[in-house]
């Protein structure tokens, strides 16, 4: 939800997101690709203390990973759809897993 808002606030510059609904979905895409790629946690998932990782290894998921995970997050579906880890279809897809981040 935080992370829809800031979409919201940030598709604001060059578009009207109530008209024009693919502008914060854009965004949500390029923030997913740039921070889960460089940094592991949208804004959101940092105050919420959660972070997005490689599912093999841990480390970040890399920013192609990311706009894939951000653009299958855009269809909604495959977040619906989890397995016995509470990985959605788009993390399995991406190769990614939510996991707590680190305390401190």
């Amino acid at each position: 939800m935080i992370d829809w808002v800031l979409c919201l606030l940030v598709s604001n510059f060059f578009a009207d997101p109530v008209r024009d609904g693919w502008a914060p979905v854009l965004v949500l895409v390029l923030e997913y690709g740039i921070f889960l790629g460089l940094f592991a946690q949208t804004p959101g998932m940092y105050i919420t203390k959660i972070r997005c990782v490689n599912w093999n290894d841990g480390g970040r998921i890399g920013v192609l990973r990311g706009l894939i995970r951000g653009l299958l997050l855009a269809l909604v579906v495959p977040a619906l759809i989890m397995d016995e880890h509470r990985r959605g279809l788009h993390d399995r897809i991406a190769g990614s897993v939510i996991v707590d981040a680190p305390r401190g």
